[in-house]
């Protein structure tokens, strides 16, 4: 019998030995995924393909990154650091442009992007109108326990109740949850209830803390969403609620009333 709990706990030891070894060495890869397997870097298509009129730019970060405006072509490597650097440099470069209304700046972010918007709208109040966010994660803290169950006790963000030891060694944790609540634009977010890898309920978690700060809140749930194709799967009334989110928060005209609001709580109950 002692033998056998000696085994066992060897075993444990061991798998938490891997698990903090993988975590440690290939974490980066783990977060970051700007090739999917079998598919080249560069990514050929442009809106042109849509005809749509399009113009290629390139921008440099503050860390001196050359960045593309296009899916490949960047170079340096990815760190949470360098991509909040990036992020800030495209919009930079929308804010000092003089061919759009630089009033109307909205950031969406979906799933990875989520974090980075957030980021980027809590650094910028005076630039970045409202935020629009879809399937993100509290933080990756918590989906390290996920994707690594047998770390779930020693990992983990602000809402883990564990002893979070291991968290000094993840370099991106990407705390959307703490920031969350320090955006003091108007955000809505988008959820998909199938999500396969963020679960639904980061999303809740992320809407109730905003909302405990910031009333220009909103939680949308879109019953048949997974991870990447809510947009799709929520069909018309997926591009009805950020239509109208918009025309409350970026209107055309800076006079958008009390109507937008209103008919966006109608179209919701139009639904239920």
């Amino acid at each position: 019998m002692v033998g056998w709990l000696k085994a066992l706990c060897y075993g444990a030891g061991g798998m938490a030995v891997v698990g903090l070894a993988a975590l440690v060495a290939l974490q980066e890869r783990l977060v970051y995924v700007p090739v999917l397997p079998g598919i080249a870097r560069a990514y050929p298509i442009t809106p042109d393909r849509l005809r749509l009129i399009y113009e290629d730019v390139w921008l440099r970060a503050a860390d001196g990154v050359r960045l593309h405006s296009w899916y490949g072509e960047s170079d340096g490597y990815p760190s949470q650091k360098g991509i909040i650097n990036d992020a800030q440099a495209a919009l930079d470069h929308l804010v000092q442009r003089k061919d759009i209304d630089t009033s109307r700046i909205v950031v969406f972010g979906r799933s990875l992007g989520g974090a980075v918007g957030a980021v980027l709208a809590k650094n910028n109040p005076g630039k970045v109108s409202a935020l629009i966010l879809e399937n993100t994660f509290t933080s990756i803290l918590d989906m390290a326990g996920i994707m690594l169950p047998f770390l779930r006790w020693f990992i983990g963000g602000s809402s883990s109740k564990g002893p979070k030891l291991l968290n000094c060694v993840v370099r991106s944790p990407w705390s959307t949850l703490d920031i969350i609540a320090e955006v003091k634009q108007p955000i809505i977010f988008l959820s998909g209830l199938q999500d396969e890898l963020v679960p639904p309920s980061h999303m809740r978690l992320l809407y109730e803390k905003a909302f405990e700060h910031n009333k220009n809140c909103r939680f949308v749930d879109f019953p048949n969403g997974m991870h990447m194709d809510t947009w799709n799967s929520g069909g018309d009334r997926y591009w009805r609620t950020i239509q109208l989110f918009l025309d409350q928060y970026a209107p055309e005209v800076q006079s958008c009333n009390t109507s937008c609001k209103s008919e966006i709580a109608n179209d919701d109950e139009a639904e239920e």
